[in-house]
């Protein structure tokens, strides 16, 4: 039977709990989230939607699921954009990289892929620019921003929440009409009762970060753009070490994943009408079973 767990309306201060199937398995390091069933916290990365009208055909996982689609990516040079790129080519799309330097991307992309095409683009200059950049042919945008920690306490306003309502105010210009978010988990702790967490805590210290998320998602889900908002757990570098667990919005307080799969999840989000206008929130746990990720997105329940 699993062990305790605090409830979503609880106001006492965070114990760590867990339950034998998503076991705790890694300490607290840096900037982390947590979550409800297993308890962590979640980098900070740095900066690092026309619907897809052609139905995208469902293949078994490493097959070409695209069509050729046009995919604009910001940013793409982060820690977990740089991957969403990697694997949208590997898949066969076509992508459109949004960097704020050319220079630095060729050598973090792979420039000479045909398919990936890159474009200067910084969501903190406004919607104008951005819809520029997105053009009439990319056909869904994911966005994989995140704020640079430091002394700028505008910063997570600026990158977080401005910049993501610029992106989608910019889909809106070019009839774009599909849109991912990579967000976090514990976005929402206060109305989850998780005031006192200390990850709640910590990652407000940066200029509420998690608040400027939060209203950020809420622009989103308000604005009638078919969008997929994936909140991941604490973000490892490392290759994945067990299965995709998601779970419906303002559940995880704990739980680590790596941004290969975040990355996945964020591309597979693409092939599946049921993760359309839908708020995920992953992690990974080595106990949980691998399950088709149209049967994941199939089985959340939106609020």
């Amino acid at each position: 039977m699993a062990a305790p767990l605090l409830q979503k309306n609880s106001t006492l201060p965070i114990l760590l709990y867990h339950t034998p199937r998503y076991p705790l398995n890694r300490p607290f390091t840096g900037h982390s989230y947590f979550r409800t069933k297993s308890f962590s916290l979640l980098n900070s990365s740095k900066m690092e939607a026309a619907e897809i009208t052609e139905e995208v055909e469902r293949k078994p996982a490493g097959e070409d699921m695209s069509s050729k689609k046009k995919i604009f990516v910001a940013v793409a040079t982060g820690s977990t954009g740089k991957r969403i790129v990697e694997q949208l080519l590997a898949k066969g799309f076509a992508v459109k990289a949004a960097v704020r330097d050319l220079d630095k991307a060729k050598t973090a992309l792979s420039h000479e892929n045909p398919a990936l095409q890159m474009v200067k683009a910084d969501v903190t200059e406004g919607s104008v620019k951005l819809a520029e950049a997105i053009g009439d042919d990319s056909e869904a945008v994911i966005c994989a921003t995140g704020f640079r920690p430091g002394w700028d306490l505008f910063a997570p306003w600026k990158v977080d929440n401005f910049g993501t309502v610029n992106l989608v105010e910019a889909c809106s210009k070019v009839s774009v009409n599909r849109f991912i978010l990579i967000s976090s988990i514990l976005v929402n702790g206060a109305a989850m009762g998780q005031i006192f967490n200390p990850a709640y805590i910590f990652l407000n210290v940066f200029g509420f970060t998690l608040v400027a998320k939060l209203q950020a998602e809420q622009y989103i889900r308000k604005s009638g753009i078919n969008y997929t908002i994936i909140r991941p757990g604490g973000l490892r570098n490392d290759p994945p070490s067990g299965n995709v667990v998601m779970e419906p919005e303002d559940t995880l307080y704990q739980g680590t994943i790596s941004r290969d799969q975040v990355a996945e999840v964020a591309v597979q989000a693409l092939a599946y009408p049921e993760a359309s206008y839908k708020v995920v929130e992953i992690v990974s746990s080595p106990n949980a079973p691998k399950r088709s990720y149209q049967d994941l997105f199939g089985s959340i329940r939106q609020k």
